[in-house]
């Protein structure tokens, strides 16, 4: 059998059922992977990300869809997700974007309640046989490292 060490990810393994709370709310009042804070919107790094560059955009507001948001929060959240976009066009260069919501648990949600949007940043051939096979995701770029690279973006925004 052989082996893929990932060593990062036991900080999941040993905490993942200590959470408590709204995750999103929680990495308002502070973390390590929030690239920005407003009056209005969250933006972090995933820290279970599908590729590198993986952010969520959310409003700080804790509601569980589009249709409880406020005419402005909306509007503040549109923009965030379209200043990431231009964010992960300029330093990543992906061939392209998956930017999506899952509302409710049977959508994929995994943050229930607290309404968010999934910006994923894709490359010809980023799909191989590892998630296919192996059921396994390859990330080339430490969490840290993303988070590097752009925090200076949303820095001097």
């Amino acid at each position: 059998m052989e082996r893929i060490w990932a060593p990062w990810r036991m900080e999941y393994v040993g905490c993942a059922s200590e959470t408590t709370g709204c995750v999103l709310c929680h990495a308002a009042e502070g973390n390590e992977l929030v690239l920005s804070v407003t009056d209005h919107v969250i933006i972090l790094l995933n820290k279970y990300p599908y590729t590198t560059g993986h952010l969520m955009v959310s409003p700080l507001r804790h509601v569980p869809d589009l249709e409880s948001l406020q005419d402005d929060e909306l509007w503040h959240l549109v923009a965030a997700v379209r200043f990431s976009e231009t964010v992960l066009k300029r330093e990543y260069r992906p061939d392209g974007l998956n930017i999506g919501f899952n509302l409710g648990a049977c959508a994929g949600a995994g943050v229930l309640g607290h309404v968010h949007v999934h910006l994923v940043p894709r490359w010809k051939g980023d799909t191989n046989f590892m998630p296919v096979i192996g059921e396994v995701r390859v990330l080339p770029e430490s969490l840290e490292r993303s988070f590097e690279r752009l925090r200076p973006y949303f820095e001097a925004q």
